[in-house]
């Protein structure tokens, strides 16, 4: 069966479609339906089941005689450690952690927040929460004390689970004093914090609050896994909202299991006992749906790596780490590529590792521009594909599926939706805009299972959010477009759409014909004010390592550049040459904040920020300009 029976199959019988994906579940208590849609515009799957997610993840393996399999793979160039985690171990670790907390008092329904760097103890605390039905709330490792101690007056946890310290290259980023600052800052203060000791930085630990994540093991009855319903909150994962108040994506545990499971073999095409590699953080929800719960659910080995993509200790880490451990499915930030890309442009790196095993590429997380799609195919010689999905949805609403069949790509797209995802372009008034035409994407309700059912304990915000512009669709917040094949575009987000003399434009066309310049590694486009057009485009270049021309003359190459492939009504004039973009940790562009630096206006420091001093040099750059003025 192609793709678009798949589809089809789904469309015209989404209850049979989602039952029937059910099935590979180990419920204790089967669902009676999948659909529970009493209280639309909010929906909710396979409602009245019991199951649990950490009996679904680790123990109904070792059950079933997979025991010995290596279910994590640690690598961390950082700290030069490698190690593998089998099922069965896998299992007594959490069993006995999750003894440990219950011991202290979590139960089902408590929250607890954790703080972790990239260590195989982050997936170990995510499922002894799971296996207790305790409420997770992952915190990316290092955030400040501020934006830690926000979400730990909004989820109120029982407990926190965090590290010592985190490693960067060349630093240790000492995670104890954050998490003190946020408990003294937050209102609700956890009964207790579990420490776990790292040997680069140990903390000091707070007299009768803290404990040792091995010593409060010592001596407990591990624990069983506690049934909780279909609808029960697997966890909470806070993504940044607009007002500066976080959002609390909460994910329902029926609908993870069944989603997640199905993704594994129809979209990233591995069997159980395959090794699948997501390089990310469990901070993210590539972490949670592809690092932890996606490929444990499926019966594959995960890989938990603690380095970067270039400097731990070169641009070939990516490859040794895929060659030494058979890496079947690689998923990877465009930016990272991006970033192996400049400090490799023609591959040396690939030519000395075997890359026989890798069969497949995925990229998410911003859009994939044609150049690093490209760069990368020519290099590993395997379909690289892009797909499109958000925190919000928890997996893939549009991606080529391999695993069910391999459709033709089309650079600049992430193919088309998957099954669930019922995707339309609209106008501002909410109708169907044309093949070819940009509007906003949005998605016929109700969303498929494992996607948000609300947020937490804010349900008038998620109308507000998502719900309330396009009665019946969920609203995505992306612009972009469909071709006569159903491939969809996504061109900005909605707010990266600029406004130039009444011509709607979209900053990531610009980003990708700049892009396509032999010197350039990377660049950002953003809308800046323009007194006779509104609004004007402006251009960031990050060039190539080792290029050595003029700026000025790369500059007048991409201004030319952008005229000639869109034309003068791009109004594309200003462009500068800067060393770095300002990103968020998993690697999105801050282009919202780069427009309020170049209009003048005061903005709040993203909490996502990877590193705060390159919004000065961005200052500098756009005053060179004429812009930022102070």
């Amino acid at each position: 069966m192609g793709y678009s029976d798949v589809y089809e199959n789904w469309k015209s019988d989404p209850e049979a479609f989602w039952m029937e994906a059910a099935q590979e579940i180990d419920w204790m208590q089967a669902p009676s339906k999948a659909l529970f849609d009493d209280a639309a515009p909010l929906y909710e799957w396979f409602a009245d089941a019991k199951v649990n997610t950490c009996w679904n993840a680790v123990d109904r393996h070792v059950e079933n005689g997979r025991g010995e399999q290596t279910a994590i793979i640690y690598d961390s160039p950082i700290t030069h450690t490698k190690r593998e985690i089998s099922y069965v171990e896998l299992r007594n670790r959490v069993a006995n952690l999750a003894g440990a907390l219950r011991a202290k008092g979590v139960e089902k329904g408590d929250r607890v927040i954790i703080y972790m760097p990239m260590v195989p103890e982050a997936l170990e605390a995510m499922l002894a929460c799971a296996r207790l039905g305790a409420v997770h709330s992952v915190v990316f490792g290092g955030f400040a004390a501020h934006e830690l101690a926000v979400r730990i007056d909004d989820a109120k946890p029982k407990c926190i689970i965090a590290a010592s310290c985190g490693l960067e290259p060349g630093r240790v980023v000492h995670y104890k004093p954050l998490l003190d600052g946020a408990i003294e800052q937050s209102s609700h203060k956890p009964d207790f914090c579990v420490i776990f000791q790292r040997e680069q930085e140990v903390a000091e630990l707070v007299e009768g609050r803290d404990v040792n994540w091995h010593g409060f093991q010592y001596g407990v009855e591990p624990a069983e896994c506690v049934p909780v319903e279909g609808n029960h909150p697997s966890y909470i994962l806070y993504t940044s909202g607009t007002t500066g108040q976080p959002k609390g994506v909460i994910r329902h545990t029926a609908g993870q299991l069944v989603a997640l499971n199905w993704t594994m073999k129809n979209l990233y095409n591995v069997d159980p006992g395959d090794v699948f590699w997501a390089a990310s953080d469990v901070g993210w929800v590539v972490g949670h749906s592809y690092i932890c719960y996606g490929p444990l659910i499926a019966g594959n080995t995960t890989i938990v790596f603690e380095g970067k993509p270039v400097g731990t200790p070169d641009a070939g880490t990516f490859w040794r780490v895929i060659s030494e451990h058979k890496v079947k499915s690689f998923f990877t930030a465009p930016t990272a590529f991006r970033a192996v890309k400049r400090d490799d442009p023609t591959g040396e790196f690939v030519k000395k590792y075997d890359l026989s095993g890798l069969k497949a590429v995925y990229l998410a997380g911003e859009r994939a521009d044609p150049d690093t799609i490209k760069w990368a195919q020519d290099q590993l010689n395997v379909p690289v594909i892009d797909h499109w999905w958000q925190t919000e949805t928890g997996w893939a609403i549009a991606a080529n599926p391999l695993g069910i069949e391999e459709l033709p790509v089309k650079l600049g797209s992430p193919s088309v939706p998957m099954p669930g995802y019922d995707v339309q372009i609209l106008d501002e008034a909410g109708h169907e805009v044309a093949d070819g035409d940009m509007g906003a994407i949005a998605i016929k309700l109700p969303l498929p299972p494992g996607t948000l059912p609300n947020l937490w304990n804010a349900e008038e915000r998620y109308k507000k959010s998502y719900l309330d512009h396009f009665p019946g669709y969920y609203e995505t917040g992306d612009a972009g477009y469909k071709d006569d094949d159903g491939y969809l575009y996504i061109m900005a987000r909605t707010d990266d759409v600029i406004n130039v003399a009444g011509h709607r434009l979209s900053t990531g066309g610009m980003e990708e014909v700049l892009a396509s310049h032999p010197d350039v590694a990377e660049c950002a486009v953003i809308g800046v004010s323009d007194k006779l057009k509104g609004q004007a485009p402006l251009g960031f270049l990050c060039l190539n390592a080792g290029t050595d021309r003029p700026h000025a003359d790369i500059v007048k190459e991409c201004v030319k550049l952008v005229r000639d492939q869109i034309g003068p009504v791009a109004a594309f004039k200003l462009a500068c040459v800067v060393d770095r973009l300002p990103k968020t940790r998993s690697g999105k562009i801050l282009r919202a904040t780069m427009v309020k630096i170049a209009d003048g206006e005061t903005f709040k420091m993203p909490a996502t920020i990877d590193d705060p001093a390159i919004l000065d040099e961005i200052k500098d750059a756009l005053q060179t300009l004429g812009f930022a003025k102070t």
